[in-house]
């Protein structure tokens, strides 16, 4: 690969990787919902996806829409990467709260040389996820499989381990916190009201009702798996 990766670049692999991983089962996904997502315009997308196709980091499908190559993947991983670490610094050294660290570990990890990263993923533990509970990629680009779901598609009366919460909007994560419903708490779903309707939850002693749309933030794990 010839062309040199730019930092737009970088991001829009990690939006496309972030897409299909929570709302597609082919890994495929619409340049619409990518402009969305990205808050650019179509033509916009249109320019950058045929970019990142010429380079061989995109595959696009008429109708079907983008998905990313296997050196596509690497190249969002290792993104993601220096992004985790960033946010598990920010959270476990200098004590920023989980609801704070996005905006920043953008801006800081794009400028990371590797021995600088290093020393940050160091001093944060050798942390294995970030603190939202997404895996930190591998060095070398690989990247662990959580083997989780969505809370919103949980079954009732089985005990089950938050991993991971995907959202990245401040207030969402206050919230998500003062719940108690963060990465590596056990809990239980009691009863869902049917039609997408609320969420009863059991959370150590307490008890919890959450709506549809905040239980599609939430990924979880069977606590007999963890």
């Amino acid at each position: 690969m010839v062309q040199e990766i730019s930092a737009t670049m970088r991001d829009y692999l990690v939006e496309v990787y972030r897409l299909a991983e929570r709302s597609s089962e082919d890994g495929y996904v619409s340049t619409s919902s990518l402009a969305d997502l990205l808050e650019v315009s179509a033509p916009a997308v249109n320019r950058m996806v045929t970019r990142l196709r010429e380079m061989g980091l995109l595959l696009h499908e008429p109708y079907q829409g983008i998905s990313l190559t296997e050196s596509g993947k690497r190249e969002a991983h290792l993104a993601l990467r220096r992004h985790r670490i960033a946010k598990a610094f920010l959270v476990n050294v200098m004590d920023f709260g989980w609801h704070e660290v996005h905006e920043e570990a953008t801006s800081m990890s794009r400028g990371l040389s590797e021995p600088l990263l290093q020393r940050m993923y160091d001093m944060a533990g050798k942390p294995q996820f970030c603190p939202h509970g997404e895996p930190i990629p591998e060095a070398d680009g690989s990247v662990m499989d959580m083997h989780d779901h969505l809370l919103a598609a949980a079954e009732t009366n089985t005990p089950l381990v938050i991993t991971r919460v995907l959202t990245r909007e401040a207030d969402r994560l206050e919230y998500i916190a003062a719940l108690g419903l963060m990465p590596g708490t056990t809990i239980e779903v009691l009863h869902i009201a049917p039609f997408h309707g609320p969420m009863q939850l059991k959370v150590a002693n307490e008890y919890r009702i959450i709506g549809h749309n905040l239980a599609e933030l939430i990924r979880v794990r069977a606590a007999s798996d963890s």
